[in-house]
């Protein structure tokens, strides 16, 4: 069972050949089935070696395949003040990319 887990957007995700996940948008104009590398891949492991990352495995990259764009949930912040007749009510809605791990 070959993994490794990557870093991008500040966070960090354990991914194995075949996952699709949600990461937060990169930038750039992608296309549907355009190939996006990771190179911030923080630790590797093939079932028999691991290599972990001081902060990065060198030489190492995870190859992936962009399926779509879309808008993740609504976040409502608000701001309040009592007795002073004050409520502010915003949204915000962040972008997501879905991609598909082709490679390790």
């Amino acid at each position: 069972m070959t993994f490794a887990i990557i870093e991008t957007g500040a966070k960090q995700y354990k991914v194995q050949v075949g996952d699709v996940i949600e990461i937060e948008r990169l930038q750039g104009e992608f296309k549907e089935g355009d190939k996006i590398i990771f190179e911030s891949v923080v630790l590797t492991d093939d079932g028999s070696k691991t290599e972990i990352g001081t902060p990065m495995v060198e030489g190492k990259k995870v190859e992936a395949k962009f399926i779509e764009e879309f808008k993740g949930d609504k976040i409502r912040i608000q701001k309040f003040k009592s007795k002073s007749n004050y409520s502010k009510v915003t949204g915000h809605r962040q972008k997501h990319f879905k991609v598909e791990i082709t490679k390790i």
